[in-house]
């Protein structure tokens, strides 16, 4: 197809699609998803190879969130029957985390439920984040705590993280739709904060959550223009008792033309595959392999992923192999500059070239049955006295 090879040297180059050729992938037919994730794979090999980087998350406080998002299990009103605890000690933290070194993960990302950090809490994470370090030579460590204060970022900058992690979620648009009680410009702010700290920025997506082709497209290219060096794209879990429960509207060959736009507009970027990609591509995870360098091991925050052994065999089955610790996830040219997938130094065409193209919301197809019966809430690991899975 003349839309895929374009697609794959504009890639090569680290050159922006248009609009129009983003919404083009995301209305690909069936027929054609192998050729798409061929186009997409190239991409991804040539700026990862076959490498697969291995994240690891343990979620520091658990449940009781004060913040109205839709699509969180620990949202204000929340009825999923989740584990809640509060903050983890710093040993517990660390001995997570080990777990999830031990399995192979190269970078530990601890979270932590909340509209965002008192000065306190950047404290007890720091104290956390040395610990880790101390006990894990070479992991690198992201923080997620929500919305940052003056200063905050610094501070957690100087005690080890690595990265942060605050993700756009969804389209500027929708966004209102989504979350009430924060705005899109508060995350965005939050990840200009991290930036200027000198913090890998870590700002990704959610998909399924009822939003048009359109709507991916605006988020996927503000998260090239915003800068991070990972994007992490989730797909919706609809955990039962929260407000989008019902919202199954994603097959797997759907999931895999998403992770096919975000590779051909964040070429360079590590794109990772993160929540529900069991729920959602199952038997197809492998192909996903093709077209992001990254995933998470083992569990998620509140929800059960694959064992740990599962996904490494995953990986060595389909011809990739996990990324070592002494590797450097990003392309050169990225490492050395500290920049974000919207950094150009190849002449890129500018953020928002081509005509506007409207889609109307992806409906499920046939094929698409709820499979509630893959949501599993998390009862083991952090917070609980079982063994993690990793």
């Amino acid at each position: 197809m003349d839309l895929l090879n374009t697609l794959a040297d504009k890639g090569l180059r680290r050159e922006l699609p248009t609009r129009e050729e983003a919404l083009a992938v995301l209305a690909t037919p069936d027929d054609d998803l192998l050729d798409v994730v061929a186009a997409a794979g190239k991409v991804r090999r040539q700026w990862f190879g076959r490498r697969v980087k291995l994240n690891y998350l343990v979620n520091l406080k658990s449940g009781l969130c004060p913040e109205d998002c839709s699509y969180c299990s620990q949202r204000l009103g929340s009825k999923a029957e989740i584990l809640k605890y509060t903050w983890l000690k710093p040993d517990e933290a660390s001995k997570a985390a080990a777990a999830g070194v031990a399995g192979g993960a190269k970078r530990v990302c601890l979270v932590a439920s909340g509209r965002g950090p008192t000065d306190r809490d950047v404290d007890r994470v720091s104290r956390t984040i040395e610990a880790i370090k101390e006990q894990n030579e070479g992991v690198e460590v992201c923080a997620c705590l929500g919305l940052l204060s003056d200063g905050q970022a610094g501070r957690l900058r100087s005690a080890g993280a690595d990265a942060y992690n605050h993700n756009l979620n969804t389209s500027e648009g929708t966004y209102g739709d989504i979350t009430t009680t924060h705005t899109y410009a508060d995350r965005v702010e939050t990840v200009h904060q991290a930036q200027a700290a000198g913090l890998s920025a870590c700002s990704g997506l959610i998909a399924g959550m009822g939003e048009s082709d359109s709507d991916l497209v605006d988020v996927v290219f503000a998260l090239r223009e915003l800068d991070p060096d990972s994007v992490p794209v989730n797909f919706l879990i609809p955990f039962e008792g929260t407000p989008l429960a019902k919202e199954w509207n994603l097959t797997p060959q759907r999931c895999l033309r998403i992770l096919a736009m975000v590779r051909f507009v964040c070429p360079d970027v590590e794109v990772r595959l993160a929540g529900g990609r069991e729920v959602h591509l199952r038997s197809m995870q492998p192909l996903a392999l093709h077209l992001v360098n990254s995933i998470f091991l083992g569990d998620y925050l509140t929800s059960e992923g694959q064992a740990g052994q599962a996904d490494l065999d995953m990986i060595a089955d389909a011809g990739f192999e996990v990324e070592g610790a002494g590797t450097t996830t990003l392309p050169r040219h990225r490492a050395e500059a500290g920049a974000g997938c919207g950094s150009h130094s190849g002449g890129c065409a500018p953020c928002g070239e081509g005509p506007e193209a409207a889609a109307a919301p992806a409906e499920a197809s046939e094929a698409s049955v709820a499979r509630t019966d893959l949501v599993a809430v998390r009862r083991r690991g952090a917070g609980t006295d079982l063994a993690p899975n990793a």
